[in-house]
């Protein structure tokens, strides 16, 4: 017998209607199973009520976020979501878009970090963006600073290097860097490559010469504008913060980067180490960033 037209449409359909559900039966299965195998997933261990905060690194003025790559390892091995977005470099306030502001909107405008605490980290430069970029982010519930600028509102980087002798960035400026016009700056601004004989000395010191060496051929350029430009309103004075402070820091002279952490009332830790410490000493510098998290509880 000859069903109507109608039934074997109606059959068809109940089987695509159940293939469909079986499809994505087998995507929710899995979707569940991976999730639960996640170890930064919401419901990992850690503070917040049992979410584990997200930690974003913030690398300084003449390198880039592949500077913290031992941080990173031992960051994730740990269980912890890292990100590690690019500074633009360009500088803290002034024309198009200012460092802290393409901070800020990775923060607040991310959906992968949307209700999650994060811990920020900056390096050198990179603490100074962190210190404007936090500012109005309640996510953000520890900031720690490495070998780093930790201003107060309507300092600059310049004025902060010179109140305290000892930088090997001081100085004339054309016997320290290679100062390139850039299109679109402001006029009369310059990016600045630190002069490669001067890197394993200065900017990399108690680094190998082969590593060193790297570091000088890769470096980003910090726009030379960026030394003069006044903070904003700083984050550290409602947000908990540490500080690592190389001892042998020769950009940042140790002095200034203990007196500017302790300014902040920051929990102070001090590493052996050169302005790279995040590089000479990852396991320390993650340490004190796993206590920041754990201390976000």
């Amino acid at each position: 017998m000859k069903l109507p037209k109608a039934v074997h449409l109606a059959r068809r359909r109940l089987v695509i209607v159940a293939a469909a559900v079986g499809a994505v039966a087998t995507v929710l299965a899995f979707s569940s199973q991976a999730a639960s195998a996640r170890p930064d997933g919401p419901q990992a261990s850690g503070g917040n009520g049992g979410t584990k905060p997200v930690i974003v690194l913030v690398h300084g003025a003449w390198a880039d976020g592949s500077s913290w790559s031992g941080v990173i390892q031992r960051l994730q091995r740990d269980g912890f979501t890292v990100y590690a977005p690019p500074n633009p470099l360009r500088g803290l306030s002034g024309f198009a878009s200012s460092d802290p502001a393409y901070l800020h909107d990775f923060l607040t405008q991310n959906a992968a970090l949307a209700g999650r605490p994060v811990v920020l980290v900056g390096h050198s430069y990179g603490g100074a963006v962190i210190t404007n970029a936090a500012v109005g982010d309640p996510e953000v519930k520890a900031l720690v600073y490495v070998d780093a600028f930790i201003p107060d509102q309507g300092e600059t980087l310049g004025g902060l290097l010179a109140s305290v002798p000892g930088s090997c960035l001081g100085g004339n400026p054309t016997d320290i860097f290679n100062l390139v016009p850039y299109p679109g700056g402001p006029p009369g601004d310059v990016d600045t490559y630190i002069k490669p004989n001067l890197v394993p000395s200065c900017f990399a010191s108690g680094l190998p010469a082969r590593q060193a060496a790297v570091i000088a051929a890769a470096q980003r350029p910090l726009a030379a504008s960026t030394l003069s430009e006044p903070s904003g309103t700083p984050a550290w004075k409602s947000v908990p913060s540490w500080a690592v402070i190389g001892t042998a820091d020769r950009v940042i002279p140790p002095a200034l980067l203990e007196s500017m952490a302790k300014r902040a009332g920051a929990h102070i830790t001090k590493v052996n180490a050169g302005h790279l410490s995040l590089i000479a000493k990852p396991g320390a510098v993650t340490a004190v960033i796993e206590k920041a998290a754990h201390a976000t509880g």
